[in-house]
């Protein structure tokens, strides 16, 4: 059986921390994820997917997110129910974050939250689908790429696409042992 989601969004509000009564660490948070097309007016819409973290990658989540973060994100689906305080039976499908992505420095992150000082992540105009957002991977320590501006497969400038590294200011030094094959 497969249960795995990847999602790419902006956090509707910033992530909230608690801990169990046994210590362990649990923040939940929603994301915002455009959707692929347009409603008749030209807008997007979004889904608001409820996601919750633990442990370690919890407060390390909360200490470098915040309402309006572009992340990723690789989990599970899971289902759950409870009797609310008036006894109605309720019903939550979250994702369980296994991993996660920054996606946008921290500049950008706070350029971004200015721009957008109203924004709850309902309706933003960045495409997110994950072929243009830079997402690279579902590690909890990955790095956006340098250069944001250059999406591979743009017809701005052909020679620029060919090094993804070119404005980076890196040096690639890979020896063949370092190669897989």
């Amino acid at each position: 059986m497969i249960n795995r989601a990847v999602l790419v969004g902006r956090l509707t509000r910033d992530p909230e921390l608690r801990y169990t009564s046994s210590g362990v660490a649990v923040a939940s948070f929603t994301v915002a994820v455009n959707r692929q097309f347009t409603n008749q007016q030209g807008d997007r819409e979004a889904d608001f997917i409820g996601c919750v973290i633990w442990r370690k990658a919890a407060e390390n989540f909360v200490n470098f997110t915040h309402k309006g973060s572009l992340v990723g994100v690789d989990g599970r689906i899971q289902t759950r129910s409870y009797d609310n305080q008036q006894g109605v039976r309720v019903y939550v499908t979250e994702i369980v974050v296994d991993n996660f992505s920054l996606l946008e420095s921290k500049s950008q992150s706070e350029q971004y939250r200015q721009q957008h000082p109203n924004d709850q992540g309902s309706n933003t105009s960045q495409n997110v689908n994950p072929a243009n957002n830079n997402f690279a991977g579902s590690t909890n320590n990955s790095t956006p790429n340098p250069n944001p501006n250059n999406k591979q497969g743009s017809n701005a400038d052909p020679a620029k696409n060919a090094d993804p590294f070119a404005d980076s200011g890196q040096q690639i030094d890979i020896s063949d042992d370092d190669l897989p094959f």
